[in-house]
């Protein structure tokens, strides 16, 4: 069967994509996902993808190329290998970003319409909001947005510290001013998960014009000249080929779809050539620009029950479980951390450059630290805007291998001066009151870590992603030789091929990049669809 468009992942981007053609524009939409389906109970329950960080088949672990930065070390990273993505599997935070971070997207499009006024709009029709409306929030949008329907004495205490600080409450970090303290909104509705594939998906499901299939792992796209007609995929062990009578849009993400690029010809013609791949457009800047949050911990034992240490075990878990099946409600309706800041720990002013999220235990990757289970709290500080730049790379010419991923983290000397900063300031949270009360001891860095040079190497040894990889797909005008798509996310130098993720992110934003994602599928939509653009508003 040929379809209209064949969308290219069943992520957050891919899910907002297929629903956008099949229900504004009735088209007949092929959604392939290498994934499986999210038929887990896990996956409504808002506490649910902490069973799963530990190792499911719902989650892909890659693992980075050794860091010159990090003595040699690798780490881990972790992907969504699931029908609705990271959405289905991440902490539902939702987040957009600075105004100006949007302004630099407009920048780098040449004044295209990417501004944060210009986004706005998208944001909110998509949004359904349970406490907040406006102009900045929309009520009546598919994607539910809410508030915590538990929150844990530690989130008080937290944010009770840092207002004691002279950190300000902040009621809504979405509205373009982000510097504060405050309770964090998810993607939740009555206590259960809205992921892309419950918003967007289910409405259609059973429409005649959708077809889905997971565990279908694309390996090429496919052309005819220069024109993009369809692409090759493996499934139940089988290969096979589809067809689209208008474009394929890749929503893969931002180790994937650039991989896909490159494995059809598409990308620096020197790497393709050392692969054995024909060169189709040669693209130097296809898998380049890689940004990712990464972050740090500064932990402590408390010397109460202040979180959720011993929640998810024994008579507590059944008991949270009941809780939870029943009414809706308790630790299990939480995500673990239902507070952040966003803080600058070097001017103290309102120039944020680091998210501080207070997580209610001990949370550390045991890969890289291996302390003792027990109450406690956790300040993940985590960089905004890292200035270093990674990459991904084809490890061979073999679609079943792994992309080489380099996240560079800590490879500008900026990245790592702010997180030294960060170390240091959350410290301070420990020592402030009435965060001071709680605490028994410091666990990490570590009393013994005092100095710099000390700090920068637990640092390098405890760096991990924030989960939020973008920009190896970069738009960009036609004079960047960089660029990847332009600015209606067009994939240079062929016809009838889009990306739609968050690989097309010129520089990475100061939020948690699901809702953003979902966002620039909207407007693109739109874009490619020939819609009117929504009327920007200003704030």
């Amino acid at each position: 069967m040929d379809y209209d468009y064949i969308v290219v992942g069943g992520g957050s981007s891919g899910c907002l994509t297929a629903w956008r053609l099949v229900e504004t524009h009735g088209a007949r939409v092929l959604m392939l996902e290498a994934g499986h389906l999210d038929a887990s109970l896990l996956f409504k329950m808002p506490a649910g993808f902490f069973k799963m960080l530990g190792g499911s088949k719902y989650l892909n672990i890659y693992e980075s190329e050794p860091q010159a930065m990090l003595n040699g070390r690798s780490t881990k990273v972790p992907q969504a290998n699931v029908l609705g993505g990271g959405s289905s599997v991440n902490a539902m935070i939702y987040m957009r970003g600075k105004p100006a971070e949007y302004d630099e997207w407009d920048q780098a499009s040449g004044g295209a319409g990417w501004s944060w006024n210009h986004m706005l709009p998208y944001y909110t029709r998509l949004e359904g909001n349970q406490r907040l409306a406006g102009p900045a929030h929309g009520i009546d949008g598919p994607l539910k947005v809410s508030d915590h329907l538990y929150i844990c004495d530690m989130a008080h205490i937290f944010l009770k510290t840092m207002q004691g600080m002279g950190v300000p409450y902040t009621s809504d970090f979405n509205a373009g001013t982000q510097y504060g303290a405050g309770f964090m909104q998810l993607t939740t509705h009555k206590g259960e998960r809205c992921s892309a594939a419950r918003a967007f998906i289910d409405p259609i499901a059973k429409n005649k014009n959708f077809s889905l299939k997971t565990g279908a792992m694309v390996t090429r796209i496919l052309f005819e000249g220069e024109r993009a007609v369809g692409v090759e995929y493996v499934h139940n062990g089988k290969v096979e080929q589809a067809r689209a009578g208008n474009e394929v849009v890749l929503a893969a993400g931002s180790y994937v779809s650039p991989k896909l690029l490159m494995l059809s010809g598409v990308g620096p013609a020197e790497q393709l050539e050392r692969h054995g791949i024909k060169v189709k457009v040669d693209l130097p800047g296809v898998g380049q620009n890689l940004q990712d949050h990464h972050e740090v911990p500064v932990s402590a034992y408390t010397n109460g029950a202040f979180g959720y240490y011993g929640q998810e075990r024994g008579v507590k878990m059944i008991i949270n479980g009941i809780q939870y099946l029943v009414f809706g409600s308790g630790p299990v309706a939480s995500n673990g951390a239902e507070t952040c800041a966003f803080v600058n720990p070097e001017t103290r002013g309102s120039d944020t450059t680091v998210k501080i999220y207070c997580v209610a235990m001990i949370y550390l990757d045991r890969d890289v630290s291996d302390v003792p289970p027990g109450h406690g709290v956790t300040f993940t500080c985590c960089l905004m805007r890292p200035k270093a730049r990674g990459s991904v790379t084809l490890r061979s010419a073999n679609p079943a291998d792994n992309a080489l991923i380099n996240p560079n983290f800590l490879g500008h000397p900026d990245d790592l001066r702010i997180e030294i900063a960060a170390l240091r300031y959350g410290r301070e949270i420990l020592a402030s009151r009435p965060m001071s009360d709680t605490i028994a001891r410091e666990i990490l860095p570590g009393p013994d870590k005092q100095t710099d040079a000390e700090l920068a190497e637990f640092c390098k040894r405890t760096v991990k992603t924030n989960y939020h990889p973008v920009g190896t797909c970069r738009m960009g005008v036609d004079s960047d030789p960089t660029s990847v798509v332009d600015p209606e996310l067009r994939v240079r130098g062929v016809s009838n091929l889009r990306v739609f993720d968050a690989s097309i992110m010129p520089n990475l934003i100061s939020a948690n990049t699901n809702a953003p994602t979902m966002a620039i599928a909207d407007k693109a939509v739109s874009m490619m669809m020939g819609e009117r653009p929504l009327p920007p508003v200003a704030l």
